[in-house]
Order: structure tokens, then C-alpha cells, then sequence
């Protein structure tokens, strides 16, 4: 299994985009991962919430493939605790699928195709994160996911 990270936007933090880096270098070593940035769109002011939507929206779906899992990182989707998302990963894995694709929408989440087009929600918290911040957590919980299914010492509990 494959899995890819699609987020709208690049990160500007510096310090956060080091972190990213280490994460999916060590991520590396248990998973063939891709983290891929849809670029900002262009002369939003001219556009409402649900167009700007729509139009990121058409970007991500543009990225996906017919046998592609989708997951959007959604405040009203589902939390796991880090030993339940390792589970996740597993049963993901199990299944055979060849990619599991997380999405991290823009500033106003999603658009209803890609909510219809989703396999699944989940939430990393009841709180609002940066769309830079939370990219630094999924790949963080990725990577402990897999220590986790590994029984290596990174997790404690």
C-alpha cells in the first residue's frame, strides 16, 4: 500500500516545513509515502466560499485515481487515538488497496463532490489547527502509526 497527502497550499513556515520533512523521511523507511501540494488558487477575492470550493475541490479529485481510498481530514470526521489510528492503517493495509489518500482541504474545507467521492472522515481534534500545522501532525501520526504496528519504542503508553 501506498499512501499520498494531498494539502492545498504550501507551507511558508520554515521550522514547520523541517519537521514535515523529517517525518516523511523517517516515514520512508516503513511505507512508500508522497506528499503532494495543490497550489493556492489564484484571485480568490473574486470568488465566493462555495467557488473557491469547488475549484479546489476539482484540483483534488484531479489527483485521485479510479481505485484511490480518499480520506478528507475533516473537523466532524471521526477521532481515533494514536493506537487506533495505527489500527486504522492496518485494516487499510489488509485490504489490498493500492493507495490510501489523505486530504487536507483549503480554508473552508471541501466541496459536496469531494465529500460524495470520500471513502471516510477523520478529525485529529475538537480544535482548529493551521492547514500548514496539520500537516506536521498527520505525517507525525503516520509515522508513529506505523512504529506502533512495529512495536517499536517511539510510542509510549
Amino acid at each position: 500500500m501506498q499512501i499520498k497527502l494531498l494539502a492545498i497550499g504550501k507551507t511558508d513556515n520554515k521550522q514547520l516545513q523541517a519537521l514535515i520533512d523529517d517525518y516523511q523521511k523517517r516515514l520512508g523507511f516503513y511505507v512508500k509515502f508522497e506528499f503532494e501540494i495543490i497550489p493556492d488558487l489564484k484571485k480568490v477575492k473574486n470568488l465566493s466560499e462555495d467557488q473557491q470550493k469547488q475549484k479546489e475541490g476539482e484540483l483534488i479529485l484531479s489527483k485521485l485515481q479510479n481505485q484511490d481510498i480518499l480520506i478528507l481530514l475533516d473537523e466532524n470526521g471521526k477521532q481515533l487515538s494514536s493506537v487506533g489510528f495505527s489500527e486504522y492503517l492496518q485494516k487499510h493495509m489488509n485490504s489490498g488497496i493500492k493507495q490510501l489518500v489523505f486530504a487536507i482541504g483549503g480554508p473552508y474545507g471541501f466541496s459536496n463532490e469531494v465529500y460524495s467521492k470520500a471513502q471516510g472522515k477523520l478529525s485529529f481534534s475538537k480544535m482548529t489547527f493551521s492547514h500548514q500545522m496539520i500537516r506536521l501532525f498527520v505525517v507525525e501520526q503516520l509515522y508513529r502509526g506505523f512504529t506502533i504496528l512495529r512495536n517499536e519504542p517511539y510510542h509510549h503508553q
